[in-house]
């Protein structure tokens, strides 16, 4: 059972860091070059005076949307590491971890539709930025937090308290 419990939790801080660097790091969008964009700044190197031209990319209603949803992910995946720490000191022998399950499968739900909202609107960031690009290592990692969550959250809610 230790070596269960271990795995899970090994696997919850996994989603935690790929959901921090996701949400926080600076490349959702890579454009050629050096430049990259991403859910808080958009960041274009000029070669005048070479130095970074940062701007706020907050005027897009999508893109509010997708740093809601990425803040949302990580408050609630944070939320429930620390209901799963609480129930397993807590909890009765043979209680399950509904809670903490269900606080997962939101956390997977909001990953999923945060990159996706973003995926569908790549367009725009193209008709904006029309040197091209591709998608990001951020929205790659996002991407990958998605499906880790949703199983975390199905084995949080079979996983069964014993001695």
């Amino acid at each position: 059972m230790s070596l269960l419990l271990l795995v899970v939790s090994a696997l919850h801080i996994l989603i935690l860091i790929l959901l921090f660097v996701a949400t926080l790091d600076k490349s959702w969008w890579t454009l050629p070059g050096k430049e990259s964009l991403n859910l808080w700044n958009d960041c274009e190197w000029n070669s005048n005076n070479k130095t970074w031209d940062c701007s706020s990319v907050s005027e897009n209603g999508w893109l509010k949307a997708v740093q809601v949803l990425m803040v949302l992910s990580l408050i609630l995946c944070c939320l429930s590491f620390i209901l799963f720490m609480f129930q397993l000191y807590t909890m009765r022998r043979g209680g399950l971890f509904y809670a903490t399950g269900f606080c997962q499968l939101c956390t997977s739900v909001a990953v999923f539709t945060g990159a996706l909202i973003y995926a569908i609107h790549a367009e725009e960031i193209l008709a904006a930025h029309p040197s091209g690009g591709s998608f990001g290592y951020c929205f790659a990692l996002a991407w990958v937090a998605f499906p880790l969550a949703l199983a975390s959250g199905i084995i949080y809610i079979h996983l069964r308290k014993r001695e």
